[in-house]
């Protein structure tokens, strides 16, 4: 997606962001980490602040103001600030986080304020004034009918716990981008986090025992853990096969030393 620069909005969004910030002078566009047609940090004499947004007629507009209602909501999510709709944009503005990405990789101090994170993520339920499709309805086709149930819940499931959407500040991790939010199972977000542990180092093995320090994850049925990991390969294969980009394929091998992982364990057990 082409970014658009603070200074290309029109002089009507523009004022009407410096009613909350005022006067902002500089900002910088942010290269990398969200998709969104306007992202970039405002400085101002009251401090930073981040924006993302993108034209009131979009089709995708609809989607910035559900992540703005999502993360008013989310835990350890940054703070909404604002909201405006001037000029043909809608932007909203949220607090400023700084600290680097998690490391995931073995030995690393970030993995467990990592797992607290899963945990406390874990724990928040679905916010029933938003509407959204759950996991399983946003997955259905990749998985047998009858396997539904498997996916099912009603806690509130980031889905995209990539260590680019974390940020390790001072006072622990904090969860950017709730765009792609949705219901599903408690302990989705810790499954979630195991092809990112096996792409950062971890045996298949190594990444379950540390998605089982999360409670929900150690108490999720492992029909329906099987079920997920299978599924979650099918859905990024297709997604792979329709959006080609370099990042795909290492996750895509991680998901896929899980389900073996996870088969061979089926096996074990029988």
């Amino acid at each position: 997606m082409d970014r658009t620069a603070w200074l290309e909005l029109p002089p009507e969004a523009r004022s009407a962001v410096e009613t909350y910030t005022g006067p902002v002078e500089h900002a910088e566009t942010a290269e990398t980490g969200v998709m969104a047609r306007l992202a970039c940090t405002l400085h101002t004499a009251t401090g930073p602040v981040f924006v993302k947004g993108t034209r009131s007629d979009e089709p995708t507009a609809w989607m910035y103001d559900y992540e703005a209602r999502v993360t008013r909501v989310a835990p350890l999510a940054p703070r909404v600030l604002w909201q405006v709709d001037a000029g043909g944009w809608l932007l909203t503005g949220y607090e400023y986080l700084v600290g680097p990405h998690p490391d995931l990789s073995p030995g690393s101090p970030d993995l467990g304020p990592f797992l607290d994170a899963l945990t406390t993520m874990s724990e928040a339920p679905w916010p029933e004034q938003v509407r959204k499709k759950p996991l399983h309805i946003r997955w259905a086709g990749f998985f047998p009918a009858d396997h539904s149930p498997d996916l099912e819940g009603r806690a509130l499931v980031h889905s995209d716990v990539s260590p680019l959407n974390m940020l390790a500040a001072e006072d622990g991790i904090r969860v950017l981008d709730w765009a792609l939010a949705c219901p599903g199972p408690a302990w989705a977000d810790a499954a979630f986090a195991i092809p990112r542990f096996i792409y950062a180092g971890h045996t298949a093995e190594q990444a379950e025992s540390l998605a089982r320090a999360v409670p929900a994850y150690n108490a999720a049925e492992p029909s329906a853990v099987a079920t997920f990991a299978a599924t979650l390969c099918g859905v990024w294969e297709s997604r792979a096969a329709s959006d080609p980009a370099p990042h795909r394929a290492p996750l895509i091998a991680a998901a896929r030393a899980w389900t073996a992982h996870h088969s061979r364990q089926g096996v074990h057990s029988s």
